[in-house]
């Protein structure tokens, strides 16, 4: 007989069994926590999808798909009515790096991409079957009401016509605006240089 690790085969299996019965009887839940399904049981590091609770603060989750209390497994319709899954955050921090590489043959196309998951670490302090009160959800900033926007005052029609220096310093469309407004036509045509001198007789 081969003895592993100075224990007999027999006691091996005692010790593995011993273990099991104790993660059985233990009390357990499958909870939905940002998004993904879970199963906790009390004093669990468990590592989901990033919170926006801050470090150190508690957490409830109220989506509890079921609930098992030894032999005793309480089934939700979707989700059970008052039970709540309490948990603290310890800490955020992101996953392990994912390359995403894409090719297609024949084509000289390869893009490689990398991409850390952020995720929040967090430890399960309570989980209760029954009587909790639904966690608050965050409120809603009240919306602002829209001011009525102010009438710039009216533009003068026709912009009076400046000293040449400062129809050069002018955009076309500015100065083609003031063409209009003196009345020159055959304005679509002509140049900056033409629109200065028509503008500055």
């Amino acid at each position: 007989m081969v003895c592993f690790g100075g224990r007999r085969p027999a006691q091996k299996r005692r010790l593995k069994i011993e273990k099991i019965k104790l993660n059985v009887y233990a009390m357990y839940a499958i909870v939905e926590i940002a998004g993904q399904q879970f199963k906790v049981a009390k004093d669990q590091k468990v590592f989901v999808n990033r919170l926006s609770a801050e470090e150190g603060q508690k957490v409830a989750f109220d989506n509890v798909l079921l609930i098992g209390d030894g032999d005793k497994v309480t089934v939700g319709a979707p989700a059970i009515n008052g039970a709540q899954v309490g948990a603290k955050v310890v800490r955020h921090l992101k996953g392990d790096k994912v390359i995403v590489f894409k090719k297609k043959r024949r084509k000289g196309y390869r893009v490689k991409n990398g991409h850390r998951q952020p995720l929040s670490q967090i430890t399960i302090e309570s989980i209760v079957a029954s009587g909790a009160k639904p966690a608050a959800k965050a409120k809603a900033a009240p919306a602002k009401k829209a001011e009525p926007k102010k009438v710039a005052p009216a533009k003068a029609e026709a912009p009076q016509a400046a000293p040449a220096e400062d129809l050069s310093k002018m955009t076309v469309a500015q100065l083609k605006e003031m063409a209009k407004a003196k009345g020159i036509t055959g304005i679509s045509s002509m140049k900056k240089a033409d629109l200065i001198e028509a503008l500055s007789k």
